[in-house]
């Protein structure tokens, strides 16, 4: 199996783990019901985010961090949503893909996964 190595790979990775995410009855509402995701618009800026990230492309400029506090604010993303997340995103890439950028990649998203729990849990504690 080869590295993640381009933009077509990541789209390929993307593209699986919203599969998952969508068939998977435990998350998949925050991407119908909660979110209203286009995917053709989504993934796009997906790919941005990881090959700025992964491969140093540059060009993802949203800010992660508030999307996701927004999103909370209107369900709140526990730490189960973000375990099953990490396990489709982990999944996708393993079937897909093997090397360093792999690794990059998942290690870099269980770090997402932990400052956005720590910003949602301050966030909450801030308004009580």
């Amino acid at each position: 199996m080869n590295d993640i190595q381009n933009q077509d790979d990541l789209y390929k990775v993307v593209d699986e783990f919203y599969k998952k995410l969508l068939a998977d009855k435990a998350i998949s509402y925050i991407f119908t019901d909660v979110v209203k995701i286009k995917l053709e618009e989504h993934l796009p800026v997906l790919v941005s985010f990881w090959s700025q990230s992964i491969l140093g492309t540059g060009g993802y400029y949203n800010n992660l961090t508030q999307i996701h506090l927004d999103v909370n604010a209107k369900s709140y993303l526990s730490k189960e949503l973000f375990e099953i997340w990490l396990n489709h995103f982990e999944n996708a890439i393993d079937e897909n893909y093997q090397g360093i950028n792999c690794e990059r990649m998942k290690n870099q998203a269980h770090n997402l996964s932990t400052v956005m729990q720590i910003k949602i849990a301050k966030e909450k504690d801030e308004k009580l």
